[in-house]
């Protein structure tokens, strides 16, 4: 059986299941089997199952009264949510939702919901469960979630990340603002949820990969005779300057310093197998 990655909705996550033998193709709708139950999604995409994992399965190709029963529900738990905060506000809860969502088989009804500290909502998950007569999951989500789902512009000019295509928010740590040379300043490094910006996650392997050859601020360099220190360090333009006592400053780009050096050996090379040619030729000529 082939693998399929469906998403359930619009730019978020897609999960991996198992394509039950069933014809399909790249944005089909399916109906398809997950631990909450039955699930309406959109394959994104189809691959060969290679590493022979296993995976639940899709239970059926969606109909046309499946689709109808999708936007049904996307339409009542829209009600929901808005329902949802009614309540929370009658009963005095700091919560703020954000989202809810039916399982295909509305068997259960999950809301999301942004506070700043933990919230006992008992007595609202008992409400919600009384008036739509399913099981109430009443989820804590963080700020990113929040951008995610509201979106906006970012400092860069364009549609932020994680609205606009990255489906699975990964954690970003202070250890990736460093190795990338940046200033702790936040208003540079927070987006506009408040946290560090995605694109430094999702960066950070190639500003590692750029940094192997760049020495370090603070580092010593003897060249020509004359001991630098280097001053500062250009990641994405692999250059960095250096000083020396006289305050004389010089700019050196890794990238040529290697390209010379790799010139310089393919030349060393070239002297080196014309010299033999020579030496061969010689004891050739002379027993010739």
């Amino acid at each position: 059986m082939k693998i399929v990655n469906v998403e359930f909705k619009k730019g978020g996550k897609p999960y991996m299941f198992f394509d039950n033998n069933i014809e399909l193709e790249k944005d089909d709708y399916v109906i398809v089997n997950t631990e909450r139950g039955l699930q309406f999604g959109k394959v994104v995409s189809i691959v060969e199952n290679k590493k022979q994992e296993e995976h639940s399965l899709v239970y059926r190709k969606a109909s046309k009264e499946d689709i109808k029963q999708n936007e049904k529900n996307i339409k009542e738990a829209k009600e929901a949510n808005i329902k949802a905060q009614e309540l929370s506000d009658e009963y005095g809860l700091d919560m703020k939702f954000i989202e809810a969502s039916y399982t295909f088989d509305r068997k259960q009804l999950v809301f999301q919901f942004l506070a700043d500290n933990r919230v006992d909502f008992r007595d609202l998950a008992k409400s919600l469960a009384g008036i739509y007569k399913t099981r109430i999951e009443l989820r804590q989500v963080g700020a990113r979630d929040k951008a995610k789902e509201i979106s906006g512009i970012g400092p860069c000019g364009r549609k932020i990340c994680c609205s606009s295509f990255l489906s699975d928010l990964d954690s970003v740590g202070i250890a990736q603002v460093k190795n990338q040379n940046l200033a702790l300043n936040p208003t540079k490094i927070n987006g506009l949820c408040g946290r560090l910006l995605c694109c430094l996650k999702y960066e950070d392997n190639l500003y590692t990969e750029y940094r192997k050859d760049l020495p370090e601020v603070g580092d010593k360099i003897n060249k020509d005779d004359k001991e630098y220190t280097i001053m500062s360090i250009d990641i994405p333009r692999q250059t960095y300057t250096m000083i020396d006592e006289e305050n004389n400053k010089i700019e050196v780009d890794v990238r040529k310093e290697k390209e010379e050096k790799e010139q310089k050996e393919q030349k060393s090379r070239k002297d080196n197998r014309k010299n033999e040619r020579k030496k061969n030729n010689k004891w050739f000529s002379i027993f010739w």
